[in-house]
């Protein structure tokens, strides 16, 4: 793993840049991406037909966008499950590894505003990124179902939403996939890693 030290020249990370805007014909080709990944891996949404996805990601053009935020910075996004309670199809990044355009991050930015205040630059953070993207970032438990798919995170790690009690005192979790099982981890919310970003779920 990649460490970032406190103690480096300062010089700038370049930032995480999230692509939301997509011409129709990017808009095409990201159902044409997400059809053929959806049909490659049945075994994430037994019972769910592509037909009935298609249907509803055409009538909320808001979720393609997210959808492409995903997909263009490394997420390899897929349908992983559907709550019929509130009838949303749930899309989760699927990529095999930590999504690869979105390393290098604190987890928020109070984390990422004390390590700027060192003279240390990440790339952004975590909880703003997905927030950009619309998206929600992993909990445990929902990390936990991914991996029931996976292995994912074999060689990377990914920040995951932090209970507040954890965060008031200063810490973050992020997990990974090693020697066949999934572990949790604890880190300082300022910390960043080559080697970490996050994964993130929509519901559409």
């Amino acid at each position: 793993m990649a460490k970032t030290s406190s103690k480096g020249s300062g010089k700038p990370i370049p930032k995480v840049k999230i692509q939301l805007k997509f011409s129709p014909k990017q808009g095409e080709e990201l159902l044409e991406t997400l059809k053929s990944r959806f049909e490659k891996n049945k075994n994430r949404h037994k019972g769910l037909e592509w037909t009935d996805v298609h249907t509803k990601l055409k009538s909320h053009p808001k979720k393609m966008s997210s959808l492409f935020a995903m997909e263009s910075s490394g997420g390899e996004p897929d349908v992983i499950s559907y709550d019929k309670k509130t009838e949303e199809y749930i899309f989760c990044d699927c990529s095999e590894q930590s999504p690869a355009d979105r390393r290098s991050i604190c987890y928020d930015e109070e984390g990422q505003q004390k390590r700027e205040k060192q003279g240390i630059h990440p790339g952004g953070n975590a909880v703003d990124i997905a927030a950009e993207m619309g998206i929600e970032l992993l909990d445990e438990e929902q990390y936990r179902e991914l991996q029931k798919f996976g292995p994912f995170d074999t060689k990377t790690e990914s920040w995951i939403k932090t209970p507040d009690d954890i965060r008031k005192l200063g810490g973050a979790l992020f997990c990974d996939h090693r020697y066949g099982h999934v572990f949790t981890f604890h880190n300082s919310a300022p910390s960043f890693y080559a080697a970490r970003g996050f994964r993130g779920l929509l519901r559409v």
